[in-house]
């Protein structure tokens, strides 16, 4: 009855009117379409099914140091980021927008971080800066904003959900270690991990459980991810030894039982060291005591980064797992904030992120991001992804050097301002990050690479 009522007024208008409305439909449909692809958020965390893994049909619940092949949530979406679940499963299969999450501003946001300093107990002490007395709170309270798309706030059971049945390793230095003690305090707001495994009290092998998900996750310390023999300055040797064509057996031993890898690697290459290949000496990075050929600290980062990625594939190719799925990320390296040497009471004292254009990068820092670029775009060229490994970077170089309010600085250390001392005597570490603090960024971002390449859905 409307239709047809609307159809008989229609009549009624004047040529040049029922031709303005004709124009008018046309100019709002575009309009409209523009108006829904604006609201639509993106990336969409895609739920992983539920069905177990065959790489991760048997638990082991052991690590040693000569083989174990072991296996071993929180807060809702933001409502205006997250979509119904019934979307998700409209989209699971279609190819979703790539998200840049490397370029952005830090906003703030009263919502402040998922845990605390006394909640969650996988914290370092070195980074728990709450715990120790740091009097300011405002570095809680920043949120990344990539230009051109959104980053939701990191929710437990979503990252849970995708990693079920599987083994998350992160591989490397005090940074991946970092990194991995502030993904156990997100998780833990929605499930509480079980600690199955700690080496010493050094914590550099640790690995977590959660059995409500049979979802494994393990720290391997390996901070040049090759085969290395540390330095030790109590017995007076100040070099490491590192041999650049083997591999540290400790992961790699392991390596068949991991689905998700994350390697981080990067400021132990700016200490003395002699550099080693087929057990010669290549050269020495700061050795004038010995006589050896002075090398560059970039070469042989690029060699370690490569070589590992090149056995990586080598393993998984030739493993027998077919199209298997595995992530193989690399975290970019971050700079530190010291103003003054950082042996000589350099400090971190800033409160809040540098605005963009603030601070430029350094070109040590820029050079070993675009290393790391480089080798994983190689990876990608040789075809990798067909084999169901897939490379990717997780690039927070430039997001971390806008935040030098995010280091424990002084409060590496409970009450550092006790007993009479004062600024000029108190060590910094304006190098990792205070937890809760920044660091937690870069594993929401990782829970978005994961969920957009669609590992295991």
């Amino acid at each position: 009855m409307k239709a047809a009522a609307l159809q008989q007024n229609q009549h009624h208008l004047n040529p040049r009117t029922r031709k303005l409305v004709t124009y008018t439909l046309f100019a709002l449909i575009p309009l409209a379409l523009l108006h829904y692809y604006l609201l639509v958020p993106y990336p969409i965390p895609i739920p992983a099914s539920t069905s177990p893994s065959h790489s991760q049909s048997q638990i082991h619940t052991t690590l040693n140091p000569s083989s174990s092949s072991g296996v071993l949530s929180h807060d809702e979406h933001d409502a205006v980021l997250q979509p119904p679940l019934k979307e998700l499963e409209n989209v699971q299969n279609q190819t979703l927008p790539q998200c840049d999450y490397s370029s952005g501003q830090w906003i703030p946001d009263d919502r402040g971080p998922l845990y605390n300093g006394t909640s969650c107990h996988t914290i370092k002490e070195n980074q728990n800066c709450m715990a120790h007395g740091r009097p300011d709170t405002g570095y809680l309270y920043w949120r990344w904003r990539p230009y051109g798309c959104s980053l939701p706030q990191f929710d437990p059971s979503s990252f849970l959900q995708i990693i079920r049945n599987r083994h998350v390793a992160f591989i490397g230095d005090s940074m991946a270690r970092n990194q991995a003690e502030s993904l156990m305090c997100l998780l833990a707001t929605g499930s509480r991990p079980e600690l199955v495994y700690r080496d010493s009290a050094e914590n550099r092998y640790r690995r977590w459980i959660f059995r409500s998900h049979n979802a494994t996750f393990s720290i391997y310390w390996s901070p040049f991810l090759v085969k290395r023999i540390e330095k030790s300055e109590k017995t007076g040797i100040r070099h490491n030894r590192v041999f650049l064509d083997a591999f540290d057996e400790r992961w790699i031993n392991d390596f068949e039982s991991m689905d998700v890898i994350l390697f981080s690697l990067g400021h132990w290459f700016l200490i003395p060291g002699i550099y080693y290949e087929n057990d010669q000496i290549i050269g020495c990075h700061v050795c004038p005591e010995f006589n050896h050929t002075e090398i560059g600290f970039f070469e042989v980062f690029q060699k370690a980064v490569r070589s590992t990625l090149d056995e990586v594939r080598r393993r998984h190719v030739e493993g027998g797992d077919g199209q298997r799925e595995r992530l193989v990320a690399v975290m970019t390296f971050t700079q530190a904030h010291f103003e003054g040497d950082w042996d000589k009471a350099g400090s971190c004292a800033k409160t809040q992120p540098y605005k963009e254009g603030e601070v430029e990068m350094e070109y040590t820092t820029g050079r070993m991001r675009r290393t790391v670029l480089d080798e994983l775009e190689r990876m990608g060229a040789h075809g990798s992804r067909v084999n169901g490994l897939h490379f990717q970077a997780v690039d927070v170089t430039q997001l971390a050097m806008l935040r030098p309010d995010g280091h424990p600085g002084p409060y590496m250390y409970p009450d550092p301002f006790g007993n009479g001392k004062t600024g000029d005597r108190v060590q910094n570490d304006c190098v990792h990050w205070c937890m809760p603090g920044p660091v937690d960024t870069f594993n929401e971002i990782l829970w978005q690479l994961v969920a957009q390449t669609a590992l295991f859905s």
